[in-house]
């Protein structure tokens, strides 16, 4: 069994990953996932493109970020995982303006009523 707060984003990142049989229509919460997932991702992006605008910022690059969101959608935690620090910072600070997010759709919720994504986000 894999420790408690792993389970969601392996179960998340199997769901969000996994093969559509073909002839199959794929299940809803697949498709609700996806677009919740992309919506995160996205409005993290579009607030660090907005923070850039207002001040002037070196160079970018990519990290990998975990953030967890509970079931309101409100931020509950976010770890740099891969990157430089200092873009490891600005994602965080692009998170932390993106919050909060719209609520999880529940199949990716823990019992504890948190899901975590660890994504790679390309900062510009």
């Amino acid at each position: 069994m894999l420790p408690s707060p792993v389970r969601p984003l392996v179960l998340a990142l199997l769901m969000l990953t996994a093969p559509m049989a073909s002839g199959h229509a794929a299940p809803r919460v697949d498709a609700k996932a996806r677009a919740w997932v992309a919506d995160v991702v996205s409005r993290i992006g579009m607030a660090d493109r907005m923070a850039g605008r207002a001040e002037p910022r070196g160079r970018g690059g990519a990290v990998t970020i975990r953030v967890r969101i509970d079931s309101s959608g409100a931020l509950g935690g976010i770890a740099l995982e891969e990157g430089p620090m200092v873009l490891g910072e600005r994602a965080a600070r692009a998170v932390q303006a993106a919050a909060p997010f719209p609520p999880p759709p529940a199949g990716l919720l823990t019992l504890e009523g948190f899901t975590e994504l660890s994504f790679p986000l390309t900062l510009r």
